[in-house]
């Protein structure tokens, strides 16, 4: 395999829209950057791919208690750290060999490189809030690269 797709995904709330069903459709790994708020969701997206997933602030229950706060993962060569909300991240990605860090939290779609590492929010797949458009995020990682792409969700 040339290259690895890694669907991101965020915030569901326990809506696990279609249309980022179809969006994830393909990708050889998924990331949910928490608040996922029911295990259903995490065994539908198990449907299409192996799942690495945090618990979010909104995550509750036996359930969610199985899922760790914070994950390393590494996929084709590339570290990623993935953390609910950004202010808990623990550690200096960078010093740590950490080339991604996937976050959710906050509903709002980002990608920024800073310091070699790039950040990543999908934003929100699940319930709009406020203005925020609906989102999935993306990794591509080849040859020890990576590129990260936002994809927004055109949703009734």
């Amino acid at each position: 395999m040339d290259t690895l797709r890694i669907g991101l995904i965020s915030d569901t709330h326990n809506l696990l829209r279609p249309e980022a069903l179809v969006a994830l459709k393909g990708v050889h790994r998924i990331i949910h950057a928490g608040d996922i708020c029911d295990a259903r969701v995490l065994a539908e997206l198990e449907s299409i791919a192996p799942v690495t997933a945090v618990r979010g602030n909104n995550d509750r229950g036996d359930w969610a208690r199985r899922l760790q706060e914070k994950e390393r993962v590494e996929f084709g060569g590339v570290a990623i750290y993935v953390v609910h909300d950004l202010h808990d991240l623990d550690l200096a990605p960078a010093a740590n060999g950490i080339k991604v860090v996937v976050t959710g939290h906050s509903h709002r779609p980002l990608m920024k490189m800073e310091n070699g590492v790039l950040y990543v929010n999908p934003g929100s797949a699940g319930p709009r809030r406020f203005k925020l458009p609906i989102s999935v995020g993306f990794l591509e990682i080849a040859h020890g690269k990576v590129k990260g792409r936002l994809q927004t969700l055109e949703v009734d």
